[in-house]
C-alpha cells in the first residue's frame, strides 16, 4: 500500500527460476503425489466423490467475506478486480492509521466506491468493518452499527500487516464484546497468538485453546468468524461449534501446503499470514470448506503488496488472488469432487451468517484454461498474483 512504510526490494530478480517454472500447488508432503510444473492441480487429488467432469457452472452471484483493497492510488488498481466478479465484499480495516471509528469507515467506503468502474457501480457494495482496539467502547460500537458498519475486526497486536494497534489482551475488551453480542455485531478474528515462544505453525491452534474458547465461555452468544482458517484444529472446532461460530476459507489454504514456500528456493509470493501449513491441515480445511456445511464461506483474504515489498529482506505477508479467485475455488471444489457445493460456499453461507439475502443475478464459470498474468498494475508499481505465469483450468465467463 502506498501509504505504508515499505521495505526496499533487496532481492527482486535474484531468484534463477521464474514463477511459471514452478509447481503451482504442492498438495502433499510425498514426492509421488506432488504435481509437476505443467500438471493440472485438480487432477493431483483423487477423490472417491469424483464424478464426470463439468465444463461450466452457473451460480448465484457470490460475495467475498474477507478482502483487502489498501488505499490511495493502489486501491484504484485492485477494487475493479473484485467488483467484476463479486457483489459484496467485507473490507478489512487495517490501514495506516486503522479504521477505528464509524466516520472513518464511512469515508473509506466512499473512497472505495469512487474506484468501482461505472459498469459495476450498480452492483458492487463494500461492507465496512472497524478495527477493534483496547480502547474501543460499547458506545463506539453502537455508533458504528448505526452508521452501517457490519462487523468489528480483532487483530492480536502484531499478528499481521498493520496490526500494531490491535488488541493486546482480550480481557480488556470483554465489556465491549458483550455489547456486540447483545446487538448482533459480529467479531471477525485473526486467530493467532503472537507470543514469540509459540511456533509459527502452531499459533492458530494455540489461539483456539488459550484465547477463543475462554472468550466464548464469557460471551457465549457472540457471533464470531474465524477468518482464513488454516488448520485441522480450526476446521474441526468451527464444525463442532454452535451456529454463532463460522469461518472464512481462502483459495491458497485449500490448494497449497507449506512446501509451496520452499519450492526450489524461497517463494515470497506464497508467504501469507496465517502461514501455509502441513498437508494434513490443507486436507482438513479443504474437506470442511467443500462439505456443504453452512459454517464455512468464501473469504479470499486477497492482500496486495507491491512486488518489491514481497521480494525484500523483510517481505510482506499476503497473497493477491482477487482477479482469479473464483477459478481457484472452482479448482479446489472440483478436486474434491464437490463442484456442486461451490454455490453454497460462495453465495449462500456468508449471507446466511450475516443475516443478509442472497444476491440477485448469476455468474457462470467455464472450464477453459486461463493464463494468469505475471503481474497486475498496482498504483505506481505491480503486484504478483498467486500462480503467476501458470494456467488455471476455470475462469469466469466473459
Amino acid at each position: 500500500m502506498l501509504s505504508h512504510n515499505i521495505p526496499p526490494s533487496l532481492c527482486a530478480g535474484s531468484c534463477p527460476l521464474t514463477n511459471h517454472q514452478l509447481p503451482r500447488a504442492l498438495f502433499s508432503a510425498h514426492e509421488s503425489r506432488r504435481p509437476s510444473c505443467s500438471s493440472n492441480p485438480a487432477a493431483s487429488i483423487q477423490s472417491p466423490n469424483s464424478t464426470a467432469p463439468s465444463t461450466s457452472l452457473t451460480i448465484t452471484a457470490p460475495d467475498d467475506w474477507h478482502l483487502h483493497v489498501r488505499d490511495g492510488k493502489a486501491m484504484a488498481s485492485v477494487v475493479p478486480h473484485t467488483a467484476q466478479h463479486y457483489r459484496r465484499a467485507i473490507i478489512m480495516p487495517n490501514l495506516t492509521p486503522p479504521v477505528t471509528t464509524a466516520q472513518a469507515a464511512i469515508d473509506y467506503r466512499q473512497r472505495i466506491l469512487a474506484c468501482v468502474p461505472p459498469s459495476r457501480a450498480p452492483f458492487f457494495q463494500p461492507l465496512m468493518t472497524c478495527y477493534l482496539t483496547d480502547r474501543t467502547t460499547p458506545d463506539e460500537v453502537e455508533a458504528a452499527k448505526e452508521a452501517g458498519v457490519v462487523a468489528y475486526k480483532l487483530y492480536p497486536a502484531g499478528a499481521t500487516t498493520n496490526s500494531d494497534s490491535g488488541v493486546t489482551d482480550i480481557l480488556k475488551v470483554v465489556d465491549t464484546l458483550k455489547h456486540m453480542a447483545n446487538i448482533g455485531m459480529p467479531l471477525l478474528m485473526h486467530g493467532e497468538v503472537t507470543d514469540p515462544s509459540v511456533d509459527m505453525f502452531d499459533r492458530e491452534a494455540v489461539f483456539i485453546h488459550t484465547k477463543l474458547i475462554p472468550l466464548l465461555d464469557q460471551v457465549p452468544n457472540l457471533k464470531v468468524v474465524m477468518e482464513h482458517i488454516t488448520t485441522k484444529d480450526a476446521a474441526e472446532f468451527v464444525a463442532s461449534a454452535p451456529p454463532n461460530i463460522a469461518a472464512t476459507v481462502t483459495p491458497q489454504h485449500m490448494l497449497l501446503n507449506r512446501n509451496a514456500l520452499f519450492a526450489k528456493g524461497l517463494r515470497p509470493h506464497n508467504f501469507c499470514l496465517p502461514i501455509l501449513k502441513r498437508e494434513k491441515h490443507r486436507e482438513a480445511v479443504a474437506e470442511k470448506a467443500t462439505s456443504g456445511s453452512p459454517k464455512f464461506f468464501l473469504g479470499t483474504d486477497s492482500a496486495p503488496h507491491p512486488k518489491g515489498a514481497k521480494e525484500s529482506s523483510c517481505g510482506c505477508a499476503g497473497m493477491y488472488t482477487a482477479p482469479i479467485s473464483l477459478g481457484l475455488y472452482a479448482t479446489a471444489f472440483e478436486a474434491a469432487g464437490r463442484l456442486s457445493n461451490l454455490e453454497a460456499f460462495a453465495s449462500f453461507n456468508g449471507p446466511g451468517f450475516y443475516g443478509l439475502p442472497p444476491n440477485e443475478g448469476k455468474v457462470t464459470l467455464v472450464k477453459q484454461p486461463l493464463l494468469v498474468p505475471d503481474h497486475y498494475s498496482f498504483g505506481e508499481g505491480v503486484v504478483v498474483p498467486m500462480w503467476a505465469g501458470e494456467e488455471i483450468s476455470w475462469q469466469v465467463a466473459a
